[in-house]
């Protein structure tokens, strides 16, 4: 089969790797009809190479159809499915609790990870991942999301990661009706928490630099604002001096406005595998600009929900201003099939009212890859989010 694979720092190219192969009882084979690039995988084409390794298989935000079932799978072949990032098996403590990241079956104790993920490094198990023409999935009888036959991919293709991701982030802000939520970052993430939290009712203010975002977003009832030096206070004048009860960081480990962690990180990508995944592990530090921000941002007793990536261990943080002003922070990575349920409504329903129609701004067949990653990094061509075709 074809399928996208890492060969280096920036350098990602489609090649020809062996079709997969049921391995357990309860794997299914799913042939890919949709697959997206996400902004962590960005992560892994810049800042976590250390930790890949080259033909690595990269990807996890596909669908499509299962052509192949193991003997103790609950699905059928024909089965049209959404495949979560996630690799959980569901019945252990914590899956039993709605923690599927934290599966105590998948954990990756080697690096003390939490659940494996399909395509994104050792850090995560190293599991082939969904930018190809076929994946396999364990554990299918909890893990993929059977749908419908009748809407088109997009509408249901972002059940994988995004979708849920934006959901939790908002979930974990608290932000209902009459809430002030800001949302620094308008990727694909950021746009869908800003349109869930409008569509929950509360008033959204949208940080981002990029024009196309801003606009994209303003479209769904966000107040837009450019990244400049006092874009906090304009929104705390907007929110009666306070700043608004919570802000979710939809940017992460790569944020723009922090200098001396790009130099580390093009640092660390430069040295031996062995010495950079060791200094990661031990002293990396990410980019906090926009975490910083959004502490900087939120009123006394509000809460920050980080749904960026991030990955450093050595990461300063502002503990003064966190406790001084009773801030509340939740994160982590997304617990997908917690939220599948009151998320598959929202994708079926005729109105589309989280626009999933509405956010892929490039469709392109897999051979073109490495181009949409390069286009999608440098946010070139209006690009905030690309779906590959495998089949193209």
């Amino acid at each position: 089969m074809r399928a996208l694979t890492w060969q280096g720092k920036r350098n990602v190219s489609v090649e020809t790797v062996p079709d997969p192969i049921l391995q357990e009882a309860d794997d299914v084979i799913v042939e890919v009809t949709s697959t997206a690039i996400c902004g962590s995988d960005l992560h892994l084409y810049e800042v976590l190479t250390p930790f890949m390794d080259r033909g690595d298989i990269i990807g996890h935000e596909p669908m499509g159809r299962v052509v192949e079932v193991g003997a103790e799978s609950s699905l059928a072949v024909g089965d049209r499915v959404v495949v979560p990032f996630t690799i959980s098996c569901g019945s252990c403590w914590m899956c039993s609790r709605g923690l599927t990241t934290q599966c105590e079956t998948t954990q990756v104790r080697e690096y003390g990870s939490g659940a494996a993920l399909f395509g994104y490094s050792r850090l995560y198990g190293s599991v082939p991942g969904g930018q190809a023409e076929y994946l396999r999935v364990p554990y299918s009888s909890f893990n993929p999301i059977r749908v419908g036959t009748d809407l088109p991919d997009h509408r249901y293709l972002f059940l994988s990661d995004i979708l849920p991701t934006a959901w939790q982030g908002v979930q974990y802000a608290n932000a209902g009706p009459g809430d002030a939520l800001a949302v620094y970052g308008l990727g694909p993430v950021g746009q869908f928490a800003a349109r869930i939290g409008a569509f929950l009712g509360a008033e959204v203010y949208a940080i981002d630099p990029v024009p196309e975002r801003r606009e994209l977003a303003a479209r769904y009832g966000a107040r837009t604002f450019d990244l400049t030096d006092d874009v906090n206070d304009e929104i705390r004048d907007a929110t009666q001096g306070r700043g608004p009860d919570a802000v979710i960081d939809a940017v992460g480990m790569e944020a723009h406005g922090s200098p001396v962690a790009k130099v580390a990180h093009q640092a660390v990508g430069l040295l031996p595998d062995p010495v950079g995944r060791k200094l990661m592990e031990t002293s990396g530090v990410d980019r906090l600009a926009a975490l910083h921000a959004s502490i900087d941002l939120v009123r006394r007793g509000g809460t920050v929900s980080l749904s960026g990536v991030y990955g450093g261990q050595a990461s300063p943080m502002p503990m003064l201003s966190l406790f001084d002003k009773q801030i509340q922070l939740r994160m982590g990575q997304c617990n997908v099939k917690t939220w599948i349920e009151d998320l598959l409504p929202l994708v079926e329903d005729p109105e589309d009212p989280l626009g999933t129609e509405d956010l892929v701004t490039h469709r392109l067949p897999l051979s073109e890859a490495p181009q949409a990653y390069e286009m999608f990094q440098q946010k070139s061509d209006g690009c905030i989010k690309v779906v590959l075709d495998p089949r193209s």
